[in-house]
């Protein structure tokens, strides 16, 4: 979004540097976020969501992450025809692919530890064997020029753009301004919220009222970080989805996150490896967490409840029919709300979902118009 909906549009008006407003407008949700961390809206958010929506969100960013997987791997590809369809069995890169996720699945029936980290690896092995052979070739145009990592040219460090900010934008374009923090407000704070009740669902972190402990913390460390990425010259620094696939190799305490971050310091130093491992590699971690992930499904009750029924149906298919985890959310959160005051049961309704749908109503109106 920040370099497809925001700074090319931008440059295509004519602005110079559009980057530079994208920042701005990330440094503006960022202390927004703050403030509602602080008013414990985004804490509510995440603790006061009805039980289906959160297993539906949980089971929806398991498809989500799924399908992100097959597509890096060219198992499933575009279709004017159908909109999707298989990619061909005689790629390279579809068929190790599926080599890796039998590999994992062989290691996670053993139990082997690490087995997610064991076939990325080991399908990256395979990789560069098949390249070796000449059976596998690299595609520059795709960013992918070596399966084996390459140190020829040394470790470059680009240096920080610090608090590089168009502030004389948001004098002149006032309105417009607004709309792009919205926008970037909206995907990041129902995305963050996505991230962290599935996330958490699945790895046993909600205490028995389907809630997360410390959920308070945990959603200011992301909002701190949004503001300190814009003053580095970064998009908006989040909760991953990917983070999933730590909790499924058994992570679930700070000191994974503080370990991973150390990591991803020292890959600075190891750039050109990382940047070596091809996307179909990681296509065996992706689908399997979101068969991890999906797992959350057989725990939700369809037969009960109408709105809660049909609000965790919709947040499960609509994150990956529309490729959006927010998108899911507002479908799911939306219909709930709606069905709820058809039902006549609108006081029912949590002040904080009354909030959402409100923020869900805004963002048609301004897609609309």
């Amino acid at each position: 979004y920040f370099s497809y909906s925001v700074c090319i549009p931008l440059a295509e008006q004519g602005i110079n540097d559009p980057w530079t407003v994208a920042l701005t407008a990330v440094l503006v949700e960022g202390l927004i976020f703050i403030l509602l961390t602080v008013c414990k809206f985004r804490e509510a958010l995440v603790n006061d969501v009805p039980r289906n929506l959160k297993l539906g969100i949980s089971a929806g960013i398991g498809l989500f992450i799924a399908l992100v997987g097959l597509e890096g791997a060219g198992v499933v590809v575009g279709n004017p025809s159908t909109l999707i369809d298989l990619g061909s069995f005689a790629t390279p890169e579809m068929a190790l692919a599926c080599i890796g996720l039998l590999l994992v699945a062989v290691m996670y029936h053993y139990k082997v530890p690490g087995y997610i980290l064991w076939g990325i690896l080991g399908t990256w092995v395979l990789g560069m064997i098949a390249q070796a052979i000449g059976w596998y070739q690299v595609d520059p145009e795709a960013g992918v020029y070596s399966l084996l990592p390459d140190f020829s040219s040394g470790i470059t460090f680009t240096a920080p753009y610090f608090c590089q900010f168009n502030f004389e934008f948001v004098a002149s374009h006032f309105i417009d301004f607004l709309v792009i923090v919205f926008a970037f407000l909206f995907v990041d704070l129902f995305d963050t919220a996505g991230t962290l009740i599935g996330v958490a669902s699945k790895g046993g972190l909600l205490d028995k009222e389907g809630k997360l402990p410390r959920a308070k913390q945990a959603l200011m460390s992301d909002a701190v970080g949004t503001v300190f990425g814009s003053m580095m010259g970064t998009s908006t620094v989040t909760s991953y989805v990917e983070s999933s696939a730590g909790v499924a190799a058994g992570g679930r305490t700070g000191l994974t996150a503080l370990t991973t971050g150390v990591l991803f310091v020292v890959s600075l130093l190891l750039s050109p490896i990382f940047l070596a491992i091809p996307s179909f590699a990681t296509t065996p971690a992706l689908v399997f967490v979101g068969l991890l992930m999906i797992s959350s499904v057989t725990e939700m009750d369809f037969s009960a409840d109408a709105a809660s029924a049909i609000g965790g149906f919709l947040a499960l298919i609509m994150m990956p029919f529309t490729y959006s985890i927010a998108n899911g959310i507002m479908f799911g959160m939306l219909s709930f709300v709606i069905v709820r005051v058809c039902q006549g049961r609108a006081k029912e309704v949590h002040w904080v979902m009354w909030i959402a749908a409100a923020l869900f109503a805004l963002r048609i109106v301004t897609l609309v118009v």
